[in-house]
């Protein structure tokens, strides 16, 4: 009793209602090109015909919108056919082999959103992509050995087709790169420049090279007058030169290494995550270490937040924004892009880009908005707001969204935890839960007021216990507890 493909509804025009096979056909164009007026035409002419066949014009109301319905995804029979049996290879694919189908899919995505979008599916499956390696990585994404997923070096800016050409086709003559300045003294500099060595640094590309940090590459001690990285390159023409000057003479074989002593480089502290993410992003248009909002998940899981993609497909759909249009939509993300502007009557205004781990979306700031929530427009800020959408001015159709609140997603806690409630069974109910909850409740009061609800699903009992005199600043030493305990589930009650 389903309309399944577009063949069918051409033979049910014809047969319930007496459409001729050209105008079954118009009403098949109509329907996957989703012409609506076209179809509000025919629709007349299809309740008619089905009356004069003796119908009854409930059902064929019934059928007419089911097929309205259908319209939004219609396709032909061997079109679907298609699509079914290439979803049925890649299904199969990502069963069986995810780890390399994840890699192709990686490979083929195109933009950084998209990208970004398959990494977290990725997470997902618990399939680890990891950051370049000078001595694993190929051209593109692939699987190494461990199954996991390895970027590739194409997808660093700064480090051209020559540069990977030449790092690749070496590590395969000769075996890997045993510390980075085993790695100068082999690869070919005309083609790995200074620009593409930085690139790669930036990147954690040497981080398999323990023994220096990514901050030691761009550090100058003391007197020096060049970078550590400036020093290897040196070090590598000179090993080069030296190489190529004996390669005709009885010494033809002596050890470059020998000849040439490596140079002292400084030692200087690591970069914090912060900065390694900032740099990683800058070269490879992605986080690969880590993400700013890693540390904020409980947040994300637990404040009612929902994800941009799911809001995106929403602020989509003028259907979907009107059954939204009453309820406060709450957000948060990183705030990757800022532009603070002015209109041509002179009135500054501004507009932000808040991206989290499912994708990223746009809002614009006007007049009092932008006054009042300007101070947060800032690059690399993690934020939250609330809002709603609301019908345009003298519009029924158009819709925008209004944004009521704004603030550091790190005061969100603070700000909104009224109470903690968490539900676990009694065998849950251990001497080390009770240990770690009866100190970190003395070293962190608070405002936040806690409850336990201790459920024997056997009995189908539940006792609940709570003290409104005791309350706890929500803290990480609690929230990492909590997070390494998944049979304690967790409840957030938040501020009116």
């Amino acid at each position: 009793g389903i309309t399944v493909y577009q063949e069918q509804v051409m033979l049910l025009s014809q047969s319930l209602a007496g459409f001729s096979k050209g105008d079954a056909d118009v009403l098949r164009k109509a329907m996957g090109k989703k012409q609506k007026s076209v179809l509000d035409k025919m629709k007349t002419r299809f309740i008619e015909g089905g009356k004069v066949k003796g119908h009854a014009p409930e059902a064929l109301e019934k059928i007419w919108t089911d097929w309205e319905a259908f319209a939004q995804y219609a396709f032909n029979k061997s079109h679907s056919t298609c699509y079914a049996f290439v979803a049925y290879q890649t299904a199969y694919l990502k069963a069986h082999y995810p780890g390399e189908y994840m890699s192709a899919v990686l490979n083929h995505a195109g933009s950084i959103d998209k990208i970004t979008f398959f990494m977290e599916e990725c997470k997902r499956m618990g399939i680890k992509v990891l950051g370049p390696d000078i001595n694993e990585s190929l051209k593109g994404f692939a699987v190494n050995k461990k199954g996991k997923i390895r970027f590739g070096l194409g997808g660093i800016k700064g480090v051209g087709e020559a540069a990977i050409e030449n790092i690749i086709e070496e590590r395969n003559k000769n075996g890997q790169f045993k510390d980075i300045f085993d790695f100068i003294r082999r690869i070919n500099q005309r083609s790995v420049n200074k620009k593409s060595l930085e690139s790669l640094a930036y990147s954690g590309a040497f981080d398999c090279f323990p023994q220096m940090s990514r901050a030691q590459f761009f550090v100058k001690g003391d007197g020096d007058k060049l970078t550590s990285l400036e020093k290897i390159i040196n070090y590598g023409a000179a090993s080069a030169q030296m190489k190529n000057g004996q390669a005709n003479t009885l010494f033809g074989e002596m050890s470059v290494a020998m000849q040439i002593p490596a140079p002292k480089l400084a030692e200087c502290e690591e970069w914090s995550l912060t900065e390694k993410l900032n740099y990683e992003k800058e070269v490879t248009g992605m986080f690969m270490s880590g993400h700013p909002l890693d540390h904020h998940r409980f947040e994300l899981q637990h404040y009612q937040i929902i994800e941009i993609a799911e809001f995106n497909e929403v602020k989509m759909d003028t259907n979907l924004i009107k059954q939204a249009a009453n309820l406060t939509v709450r957000l948060a993300g990183l705030i990757v892009d800022v532009q603070h502007r002015v209109t041509k009557t002179g009135k500054n205004f501004g507009s932000f880009v808040l991206e989290d781990f499912s994708g990223k979306t746009e809002f614009t700031l006007w007049s009092e908005d932008y006054v009042k929530f300007q101070n947060y427009l800032e690059k690399a800020r993690k934020v939250f707001l609330t809002g709603n959408f609301r019908q345009r001015y003298k519009s029924e159709e158009n819709f925008e969204f209004k944004i009521n609140q704004l603030f550091l997603l790190e005061t969100l806690k603070e700000r909104t935890t009224r109470m903690i409630e968490m539900n676990l069974e009694p065998a849950d109910l251990t001497k080390e839960m009770i240990d770690f909850l009866t100190k970190n409740i003395k070293a962190f009061p608070g405002r936040t007021l806690l409850k336990f609800n201790i459920i024997d699903n056997t009995e189908n009992l539940k006792i609940s216990l709570y003290n409104n005199e005791v309350s706890i600043l929500l803290n990480d030493d609690l929230i990492q507890f909590l997070q390494n305990h998944p049979e304690i589930q967790i409840n957030v009650h938040l501020q009116n």
